[in-house]
């Protein structure tokens, strides 16, 4: 029955019932006091009703009985002072003033409401009339000395005195009735108070059995809810988020419940998805520290490479710049075999046609040397761009590995341009080789073409001049792929710390994961995705670049030297600038790849 009854008032708000409670409580006060007023008028009109009434009849009964013995004492006195006039005078005085003042008290008791004492007063009013009349006349007779003694005297009074004593009883009658009235009404006060008592009694009972059920179902009611709510949250706040939690009502306690239900099952999704996602963290950063490190060893590997390029690149200087040598020695022949050089015109010829290809050799190997350089510069931008992405890590590394592919194809190409540059190279030593056999066979000629002796010795001029700057420019080269070389020790050492970044990026997932396992969740309330696993794609191992060039003087026919390519700004100088945001969002394949 008291679960129902919380039931049902669980149905209304807190708010509400306490009103309720106060408004019931109030309304028992109204009862009460309205029960309390009307018993205290009704005892105060009691009150009066005795003291207005009994009591005032009581006095006038004391009046009446004080003033009949005046009266009797004074007609005694006259029949006993008959024979002294002026005794005789005082007495019949004394007795006219009490008689007046007895028929008055005794017509006062006929005031008020018509009840016994009235009709008992009435017949001794009657009675003190014949008494007064009967016994002024007797007075008055004897004071006129119609009686000639006491006796006498005492004689015609014997009708008064049987009057007299009939107005004594009719007092003792009324007295009677007057104090039968006063206990009467004493009775009824008392029987009103005892009345009233039992009221209050009854009242306060039926307080004790309504009030105080209502007030404690209402406190259970209230107390329960929030014991529970509170059990319910020191579980969750001890990490247990699998208890379950009823919620009946509409009440404030209900809904403080129902958001404490509402609260665990987010607590539940969020706790569910941290940890999937620490777990996908932890096995992300495994993969990611694992990828850096064979990441790190193909930077070093990288690095060799280019150590390995930088000495071709100096070999190759120096083999131009002995070139350049060469060809001032032939100049110098030239001169010399001025007279030989007038009979070789026809064998000149052909040293002019080789020449020519040389010259258009010369022009391939500087626009491959411009290839170079523009390689060497995009390779530059990228090794920047590759160390901000190093810097970011974490999830932002495959924007890291595209930028590492694009730096692994430009040295590819770079590879590439390097083999023709040796092959166009070789083709040329060898043209030179087959000029300089036609230029020893038309030496016996020379003398024959002294006018053309100036325009060779021009022509070698301009070769070596050609030359002279292409060493220059092979020197930038030079320049540039040592600079490269740093760049790739520096991405070395950066991979490291990104690997060590990593390293400490899988321990704090690890700490993580086991802080989100302090939670119990019960089943299903894992939220997020399954951990994801990368799998990084084992390197290639990068082939050494060696010099198999070797460097022969020969005199050969110069063309005009190429614009020297721009140099590449120092790496060191350039402000890392943020990729675009398109550049993370790479596919898996990107990063396979890699």
């Amino acid at each position: 029955m008291f679960e129902s009854l919380q039931t049902v008032m669980r149905q209304f708000s807190i708010r509400l019932r306490m009103a309720g409670a106060v408004i019931m409580v109030l309304a028992l006060f109204a009862l009460f006091a309205a029960l309390a007023l009307g018993i205290g008028m009704n005892l105060q009109q009691q009150n009066r009703h005795f003291i207005e009434h009994s009591m005032v009849e009581q006095g006038h009964v004391t009046q009446i009985r004080s003033l009949l013995g005046e009266v009797q004492v004074a007609e005694k006195s006259m029949v006993i002072d008959y024979e002294n006039a002026e005794l005789m005078t005082a007495h019949r005085a004394a007795w006219d003033t009490a008689a007046k003042g007895l028929r008055a008290a005794l017509a006062a008791m006929m005031d008020g409401e018509e009840d016994a004492d009235n009709l008992v007063a009435r017949d001794a009013i009657a009675r003190l009339d014949e008494y007064l009349a009967t016994t002024g006349k007797a007075v008055s007779n004897a004071q006129a000395g119609v009686y000639d003694s006491a006796k006498a005297v005492d004689r015609v009074l014997e009708r008064s005195k049987v009057l007299m004593v009939g107005v004594v009883k009719n007092v003792a009658e009324i007295q009677q009735i007057v104090e039968a009235e006063a206990v009467a009404t004493q009775a009824e006060i008392e029987a009103s108070t005892r009345t009233a008592l039992m009221l209050f009694a009854a009242s306060l009972a039926l307080v004790v059995v309504l009030v105080t059920p209502m007030t404690l179902i209402n406190s259970r009611s209230i107390v329960r809810p929030i014991d529970e709510a509170r059990r319910f949250a020191a579980s969750i706040a001890q990490g247990d988020l699998s208890v379950r939690l009823a919620v009946t009502g509409r009440d404030e306690a209900a809904e403080l419940m129902r958001a404490l239900v509402e609260m665990q099952q987010s607590l539940q999704t969020m706790v569910g998805s941290i940890r999937s996602s620490a777990e996908s963290i932890s096995v992300a950063s495994t993969e990611i520290a694992s990828g850096n490190q064979d990441l790190s060893g193909r930077t070093e590997q990288t690095a060799s490479n280019l150590q390995h390029a930088a000495s071709s690149m100096e070999h190759l200087t120096g083999t131009v710049r002995q070139t350049a040598d060469s060809a001032r020695t032939a100049n110098q022949l030239a001169v010399s075999a001025a007279e030989a050089a007038q009979r070789g015109g026809s064998v000149v010829s052909q040293v002019v046609t080789n020449m020519e290809e040389i010259n258009a050799s010369s022009k391939k190997i500087a626009d491959i040397i411009g290839v170079i350089d523009g390689i060497a510069f995009q390779t530059n931008i990228l090794a920047l761009n590759a160390a901000v992405e190093a810097a970011r890590a974490g999830e932002q590394g495959r924007g890291f590995a595209v930028v590492a592919g694009e730096v692994r194809n430009l040295a590819q190409r770079s590879a590439n341009a390097a083999r023709e540059i040796k092959s166009l190279i070789g083709a040329s030593v060898d043209k030179v080789e087959s000029g300089a056999r036609l230029v020893h066979d038309a030496g016996s000629t020379m003398s024959e073409i002294v006018s053309s002796v100036q325009r060779v010795t021009d022509i070698i001029g301009e070769i070596t001049a050609a030359t002279t700057e292409q060493s220059g420019e092979l020197g930038q080269v030079n320049a540039t792929v040592n600079q490269l070389d740093q760049m790739t020790q520096q991405n070395a050492a950066l991979v490291e710390q990104s690997a060590a970044a990593a390293e400490s990026l899988k321990e704090q997932a690890l700490k993580l994961s086991d802080v989100v396992k302090a939670f119990t969740v019960g089943s299903g309330a894992m939220g997020g995705d399954s951990p994801v696993s990368y799998t990084a794609v084992p390197s290639m191992p990068a082939r050494p670049v060696t010099s198999t060039y070797q460097p022969k003087p020969v005199p050969v026919s110069a063309p005009k030297a190429a614009p020297p390519a721009p140099r590449a700004e120092a790496p060191a100088k350039a402000e890392p600038r943020a990729e675009p945001q398109a550049a993370m969002a790479t596919s898996d394949g990107d990063w396979e790849t890699f």
